[in-house]
Parts: structure tokens; C-alpha cells; sequence
């Protein structure tokens, strides 16, 4: 890309740059609602070059945090501190719903799954303990055959062995 090309790009982008950074003012004087698709309008640019310039949306969401400006002789109804406390609260709720609702969650994928479980025929028998009792029993005469085979393996392999000399030594003589 040419530089002449570059530079005007450069120049639109600042252009328009100034003319976001002016509705926001704009609008924060005037205490019209500030949000990023009413300073894109006022500005006249696409919503998606407030989100491409991340230094212009914190400006947005900077001047809607913001309370409106008030007639100084007015009495104050709402004061920044409280609505930074309400938004704290508002966030300690909504972590703790999050994590009632995990649970819930947790609870229901249990339980259903037990049921389906049991529906299908599959669920855990009423003597699991009796079951268990068995397991352990066979495992145990499962060691006990397997010691006697492997004393039986070496045994036929010593009968091999001694078939095999006394064989040669008929050979031998004969």
C-alpha cells in the first residue's frame, strides 16, 4: 500500500477518532443516555470502529457509568458511592445465584441420571454388600489357582527336563 494511502487512512481514522470523543461530550452535557450505538449514531461511524478501538469504547462505558449531571441546587437522590455499592451487591448476587445454580444443576444431572439408571434395568442390585463379599472370595481363589499352576508349570517343566536327559542318555548307549 502506498504511503499517500496509508497517510489518508491515518487521517479518516483520527477524524473520526475526534468526532466519537465529541459526542461523548456532547452527550454528557446535553445528559442524554450514553451507549455505544448512540455515539456511533451521533458520531456517524459503524458501531464496529468504537469496538475495533478499545481506547473509545472504555470512553463510552466510562461516560455511561457516570452519573447525570444535576441541577447543583436539586437535591441529590442517587450518588456515585451508591450505585458503585449497588453494583457490588448486584455482582456478590449474581456470583452467589451462579453457584445455587451449579448445584441445582449438579443435584438434577444426579438424580436423573440415577433414575435413568434404574429405568433401564442397569441401577445397583439390593445385595451389592453380598456381591462384594463375592468378588473379594473369587479374587482370592483366583491367587490361590494361580500359585498352583505356576508350581504345577514348574514341576511338568522339571519332568521335561529330566525326560529329556534320560532320553539322551539312552541314545547315548544305545
Amino acid at each position: 500500500m502506498s504511503s499517500a494511502m496509508t497517510d489518508g487512512r491515518k487521517a479518516d481514522s483520527e477524524r473520526r477518532r475526534q468526532r466519537v470523543t465529541k459526542a461523548i461530550k456532547a452527550a454528557a452535557k446535553d445528559n442524554t443516555p450514553i451507549s455505544v450505538s448512540s455515539i456511533a449514531r451521533q458520531a456517524g461511524v459503524d458501531r464496529t470502529f468504537l469496538y475495533r478501538h478499545r481506547d473509545l469504547l472504555a470512553l463510552v462505558h466510562a461516560a455511561e457509568l457516570e452519573p447525570a449531571r444535576q441541577d447543583p441546587t436539586a437535591p441529590s437522590s442517587v450518588s456515585l458511592a451508591s450505585l458503585q455499592t449497588d453494583l457490588a451487591n448486584a455482582h456478590a448476587r449474581n456470583t452467589r445465584l451462579v453457584a445455587r445454580l451449579q448445584q441445582l444443576e449438579r443435584r438434577l444431572s444426579e438424580l436423573m441420571g440415577a433414575q435413568a439408571w434404574q429405568e433401564s434395568g442397569l441401577g445397583a442390585p439390593a445385595d451389592l454388600d453380598e456381591l462384594q463379599r463375592t468378588v473379594t472370595r473369587l479374587q482370592q481363589t483366583n491367587v490361590e489357582l494361580t500359585a498352583v499352576l505356576e508350581e504345577r508349570e514348574a514341576e511338568l517343566e522339571a519332568a521335561r527336563s529330566a525326560n529329556r536327559e534320560l532320553t539322551r542318555a539312552l541314545n547315548q548307549r544305545g
